[in-house]
């Protein structure tokens, strides 16, 4: 079996923000040279989420508004006490989507659906993010 890894680097520049990194992890699959196998996409920040869904303008804003309920900002978290960015509601929403993604890989290309990207979710930004992506295969 073949293993490839990279880490990819997405510079944010909006506290809240959606970027669809699918582009990156098909070009990370194809440097690889894996034919079949998987490839997972991995999130180095505990406020930086993933998700896989349709990269439509109408969903995304639906996709915020809906974290937006779930945690909302300045609710009065605990961990907002210690932290002065009072930042709580980041982790919390990357935490009710994740942090990989794990995708099949056949013919040397990501296996989706029609509608199905890879989607970043930035809650704490501006900043710097690093998706580590690694792919395992024959």
């Amino acid at each position: 079996m073949k293993t490839y890894r990279e880490t990819v680097v997405l510079q944010t520049r909006s506290r809240i923000e959606l970027h669809d990194v699918t582009e990156s992890v098909e070009k990370v699959v194809s440097k690889s040279g894996v034919s079949n196998g998987v490839v997972n996409v991995y999130s180095m920040h505990t406020t930086l989420g993933l998700y896989l869904n349709e990269n439509e303008a109408n969903l995304k804003k639906d996709v915020l508004e809906f974290l937006e309920r779930l945690a909302p900002v300045g609710r009065g978290y605990h961990h907002d006490t210690i932290d002065p960015t009072a930042n709580t509601f980041s982790h919390l929403r990357s935490i009710l989507l994740s942090h990989v993604i794990t995708l099949p890989i056949e013919e040397g290309r990501l296996v989706r659906g029609t509608w199905q990207s890879v989607i970043a979710a930035e809650f704490d930004g501006p900043r710097t993010r690093k998706l580590y992506i690694q792919v395992m295969g024959v």
